[in-house]
């Protein structure tokens, strides 16, 4: 399973999960890039997709609260103290080896431009890297690189399964492929609203994420795409509506997975 960014659109991972939970389709390795990393690492953990969904409903309704965390602007506006309780609550002090499914994310290293594919040490500082929206979040160190989100890259992670050994990959995407759709839906209703400072840096990821989206899903066997760019990137509080489109798409995919499988 390879998991996109996606920000609040990334919660339609859960309902493509469920399906395949469902439909008895068994997922041996996992990789996320940013929201699909939180979603893909705690799944590898072995939480079940009830906890996971009442996980996503509560932080949901806290609208992601725990962003409100400033620090001096001198590498990012938020601190990240506090997404770090808030990922030490969820998943823990497990390490990749831990995990009960194989699992990796990626982050991007702000001062050689490359990707750093984290496959090793504390899961949740790795997750931390790789949703670390440049100039919003201050990046994350690790063994002596600076880590921003991954989504800038690599938004869907079809090749590093590959290079993990995968021989059979469902990739969900959930970054509409018409970008200036996608914008316009978000902002119709809002057009007398300047974006806030969260919707200009998460919307200029998508945007860079869009240019090498093409590329990065070269590879998948099966490409499950939720119907979600109506949803605002912000829109944490959307949490039924995301799993419910990420149900919706994995159910109208199931013909090909399991036509594929059998073959």
């Amino acid at each position: 399973m390879a998991l996109s960014s996606g920000a609040a659109r990334g919660l339609a991972h859960i309902g493509v999960l469920a399906i395949l939970e469902k439909e008895e389709i068994p997922v041996d390795m996992i990789a996320g890039i940013s929201m699909g990393s939180l979603i893909g690492a705690v799944y590898a953990q072995g939480q079940d997709i009830d906890r996971m969904r009442r996980l996503a409903i509560e932080l949901g309704q806290k609208r992601f609260s725990f962003l409100v965390d400033p620090a001096l602007p001198k590498s990012g506006l938020v601190r990240g103290q506090k997404i770090g309780n808030m990922l030490r609550s969820i998943i823990g002090d497990v390490e990749f080896q831990d995990l009960k499914i194989p699992f990796a994310c990626s982050a991007t290293d702000i001062e050689t431009g490359r990707e750093v594919v984290i496959r090793r040490g504390l899961v949740r500082e790795a997750v931390r890297a790789s949703f670390s929206i440049p100039v919003l979040l201050t990046p994350t160190k690790l063994e002596g690189r600076y880590l921003v989100d991954g989504g800038l890259l690599d938004p869907v992670p079809v090749k590093i399964l590959k290079e993990m050994g995968a021989d059979f990959i469902i990739a969900v995407n959930v970054i509409p492929t018409d970008q200036n759709t996608s914008f316009e839906a978000n902002h119709e209703n809002k057009r007398s609203n300047c974006p806030n400072i969260l919707s200009i840096a998460i919307q200029t990821v998508n945007i860079v994420s869009n240019q090498a989206l093409k590329s990065s899903l070269i590879g998948a066997d099966v490409i499950i795409e939720p119907q979600v760019a109506h949803i605002n990137l912000v829109d944490f509080n959307r949490v039924s509506e995301c799993i419910h489109q990420g149900e919706l798409a994995a159910q109208s995919s199931m013909p090909s997975i399991k036509r594929l499988l059998a073959s």
